[in-house]
């Protein structure tokens, strides 16, 4: 009883006084970071969907990385308005914070803590495409709790950051500006590998989503049920990428027919 007597005047120490308390400059500086947050959150995304690829990866990535330091430095500006500052003094109300928030919102703080090293390892970025699980999508946000995906559906997915330490992640383009794209095509053992493969490459060379600076790879591969063929190549714009599929795949079924060869069932592990 006389521990918790004693220890509450300690804890009243490190706080100043009601007067000394400036709540003005504390609400200016909560309002100005909120406003500079929303403000790059709203302006850089609408930036980079009107500018080069390459700079819309770069200016997507910038927003959390804002919204990290400029919460940090807000923080940093308040703590010494309200608290009385030693080094004691900040060992004493970190341990004391760390204990409560730790056991409130386990769960919580581990998700930030899994944003806070994402910033650092950055297994994914705004603007890059990743699979979480089974959902896929384009990066459209990277907050300190969870990253926002939207998917070739044009769902909204918001995937937590705490799947960073349970889940394998996927990232189809970690940064670049493309992507490869696989179509898969299953075929009876007879018709002339080579011909086939030339008409295939002809298929991606002549699609109006093919970036050219990328390589057009057919690889073929004889399987159980017949010779199974990728056409791997890239799209100009990785949000193309479904329109980019579904043309190689309509023509390239044509093209099939064209030589003479028929497709076979794909077996199901390959879906």
């Amino acid at each position: 009883m006389a521990q918790q007597e004693s220890a509450t005047p300690e804890a009243a120490r490190m706080i100043r006084d009601i007067g000394d308390i400036h709540f003005g400059t504390i609400a200016l500086i909560i309002l100005g970071t909120w406003l500079a947050v929303v403000l790059v959150k709203r302006t850089l995304p609408w930036i980079a969907e009107r500018g080069p690829n390459r700079l819309r990866l770069w200016l997507l990535g910038a927003v959390p990385i804002f919204r990290l330091v400029a919460t940090a430095l807000a923080v940093a500006w308040i703590i010494p308005l309200v608290f009385k500052v030693t080094v004691e003094n900040f060992l004493v109300i970190a341990g004391a914070v760390g204990v409560a928030v730790g056991f409130a919102f386990k769960d919580y703080i581990s998700s930030l803590i899994a944003g806070l090293v994402a910033q650092f390892e950055t297994p994914w970025r705004a603007g890059d495409w990743v699979k979480v699980g089974s959902d896929y999508g384009e990066v459209r946000s990277v907050g300190m709790r969870a990253i926002t995906l939207r998917t070739l559906h044009d769902d909204i997915i918001t995937v937590p950051n705490l799947k960073l330490w349970d889940s394998n992640i996927a990232n189809a383009n970690d940064g670049e500006r493309t992507l490869m794209c696989v179509v898969d095509f299953y075929l009876a053992p007879h018709f002339d590998a080579q011909r086939m493969r030339a008409a295939l490459r002809d298929v991606a060379l002549t699609s109006a989503w093919l970036c050219y600076d990328k390589p057009i790879i057919v690889f073929v591969e004889q399987t159980e049920v017949g010779t199974h063929i990728e056409l791997r190549c890239y799209p100009f714009e990785m949000r193309d990428q479904g329109h980019f599929i579904s043309d190689l795949t309509v023509r390239g079924k044509e093209a099939i027919r064209a030589l003479g060869a028929t497709e076979v069932a794909a077996p199901a592990a390959a879906g």
